[in-house]
């Protein structure tokens, strides 16, 4: 059975991981088995109890315990239930876009990149991309428009972060993805494992010699890899001259550049696997 308790002052410890402690502090690298991240709304949470994520506590609006929290909060089993009115939780920065409901869960053992290259077929790699609220939409896409998996630079941005899954609407639980590791470090590390599983590289950039991102070379492909860069900057040079193709989307209007979360979609459309 869980654990009702009522909190009625916003500075009660219970309220810590909720709204005190930092994305680096909720990480805890030092335990990563201690490792939590924060999951906002129904849908969210719904989402990560669905990819076997584990529950430590919940926070919501006493409203709600009766009423569109109860499916959630039978799924979470006897973890301990925080609940208060919302003239408490309103103090808490975003709560008005969480639904009303929160839910700290340990963070899940990822697969490794050898593993979803193994079988993926259409892949995303995202070269430091920062902004989380990118990220997640990103991570949307990849799962609307037919990536099999995502893959990182360590310098990007934590998909785990609660914004970041909050914009996905979940997706990050439902999409594989990694971390490029330490000893096959993007791009030279990361380069070698694509090409060893197969994949040709399609690095998404602002370049004259581009080739048109419907070039029959890459419907074609067995297996690709699109690969976009960081807000701003876009792709190193470096990762540019490594990639088998550039490929730049045609627009409008004077228009010579796209949000890397939009670029994405676009890319991921026209590039999927069509054997399916």
């Amino acid at each position: 059975m869980p654990q009702f308790i009522p909190v009625t002052d916003f500075l009660d410890p219970a309220l810590d991981v909720y709204a005190r402690a930092t994305e680096n502090q909720l990480l805890n690298r030092a335990e990563p088995t201690e490792a939590l991240f924060i999951a906002e709304s129904p849908l969210v949470i719904g989402r990560a109890l669905d990819a076997g994520c584990v529950p430590v506590s919940l926070l919501m609006e006493t409203k709600h315990v009766e009423g569109k929290g109860s499916e959630i909060i039978a799924r979470c089993g006897d973890v301990p239930v925080y609940t208060a009115e919302l003239s408490v939780l309103e103090q808490l920065t975003g709560f008005k876009l969480t639904r009303g409901m929160l839910c700290a869960m340990r963070r899940p053992k990822q697969p490794s990149v050898e593993e979803i290259l193994s079988s993926a077929r259409r892949v995303a790699v995202l070269e430091n991309v920062m902004n989380p609220t990118n990220l997640g939409a990103i991570f949307r896409s990849a799962a609307a428009l037919g990536m099999d998996a995502v893959l990182l630079s360590t310098e990007g941005s934590d998909p785990l972060y609660r914004r970041a899954t909050r914009v996905s609407m979940g997706t990050v639980f439902q999409v594989p993805w990694a971390y490029f590791p330490e000893d096959a470090p993007w791009p030279e590390g990361g380069m070698a494992l694509l090409k060893k599983h197969g994949f040709q590289t399609v690095a998404l950039a602002l370049k004259e010699d581009s080739i048109h991102i419907d070039d029959p070379r890459l419907l074609q492909a067995e297996k690709l890899a699109v690969v976009l860069g960081t807000e701003g900057d876009g792709l190193a040079a470096k990762t540019i001259a490594s990639c088998d193709y550039t490929v730049k989307i045609p627009m409008y209007h004077g228009v010579d550049s796209l949000n890397v979360a939009a670029a994405s979609a676009v890319a991921f459309w026209q590039l999927r696997n069509r054997g399916e």
